[in-house]
């Protein structure tokens, strides 16, 4: 049997990145129910960059339960909480996790913690200036830009967290020329990493001018078939399992992006523990991760990822796998 239910989660704060903001992590979740007690479960954020709806997700995971082929799918949110859902099961079946039946090349042993980025959403100088004092003590802070006018946001975060470790998301909201001039002061004010400064399909530039620190894709990385238009324009590659379609993709684009010179960074949609768990197994080894939806959510499922501050824990099998 198969169930597909919406589901809100509250937001601890609004959140806002470039495009916009969000009070609730509005996500579908896809159960399958073997009997005997196994059942499987993933969950999806629908995200209306990539033209996917609620409706438009959903839909797309009602014709999986009723063709049985989720090769079919495309990359996206129906194929990951379809994927996810099958992995738990088969676990579930097995009376095993997910990372003992995985079929990877060199199995290793079960995942270990992961520290996890904390995300500082778009904001006026003084809230971001603000955020970061109250999260300063975090190993590493991620910050919302994206605006033509974001060296007063930098200068404030980084007065307000002075010895914490940042990385940039433009979320495409940078133009060539923003990016340049803004380079140098990421460079000053210690920012590790930039990710996504100019929009996917608009991003040539990035071949022909200065990267001074590294450069992540995100929206111009979504699966394996992504990487060739990526050479020469970025160094690191975000994986998200929203956008691959799942834990299988997700792993093999982990290995054909490392294979390829790229170093990984394992990000997430704004879910609940259920749609980061899968994706703990694909941060092993990941040189950034940022998997803090859940540190974000005013409420989360039952039982949660255990959080340490900023470190992140494996699910136990009663979440996932």
């Amino acid at each position: 049997m198969f169930t597909i239910t919406r589901e809100r989660f509250k937001l601890a704060e609004v959140f806002t990145i470039s495009r916009g903001s969000r009070t609730h992590a509005e996500v579908l979740t896809f159960e399958i129910d073997q009997g005997n007690g196994v059942r499987g479960r993933g969950e999806c954020v629908p995200y209306a960059r990539y033209g996917e709806t609620m409706d438009s997700v959903e839909a797309q995971i009602q014709t999986y339960i009723d063709h049985g082929d989720s090769a079919a799918l495309p990359a996206g949110a129906a194929r990951n909480a379809v994927d996810c859902a099958i992995w738990d099961a088969k676990a579930k079946s097995a009376g095993a996790r997910v990372w003992e039946i995985l079929n990877l090349p060199a199995p290793g042993p079960a995942p270990g913690p992961v520290t996890s980025a904390f995300t500082l959403s778009l904001d006026t100088p003084e809230n971001m200036a603000k955020a970061a004092a109250k999260h300063a003590h975090r190993p590493l802070l991620k910050i919302k830009l994206g605006t033509p006018d974001d060296m007063p946001r930098l200068e404030a975060v980084r007065k307000g967290a002075p010895h914490a470790a940042i990385i940039v998301d433009a979320n495409e909201g940078w133009t060539a020329e923003v990016y340049t001039d803004l380079a140098p002061h990421l460079l000053r004010l210690g920012v590790q990493m930039v990710e996504q400064p100019l929009p996917a399909g608009e991003d040539d530039m990035l071949a022909e001018i200065a990267r001074p620190l590294p450069v992540c894709a995100d929206e111009s990385c979504h699966d394996r078939a992504s990487l060739p238009a990526l050479k020469g324009k970025y160094d690191m590659v975000n994986i998200k399992l929203d956008k691959t379609g799942g834990l299988t993709e997700a792993l093999a684009l982990r290995d054909a992006a490392r294979a390829e010179g790229y170093t990984v960074m394992v990000g997430c949609m704004v879910g609940s523990s259920l749609a980061m768990a899968p994706a703990m197994i694909v941060a092993q080894g990941a040189e950034i991760v940022d998997l803090d939806g859940p540190l974000l959510l005013a409420e989360d499922r039952t039982p949660p990822l255990r959080f340490d501050g900023s470190t992140v824990f494996p699910p136990d099998a009663a979440l996932w796998g």
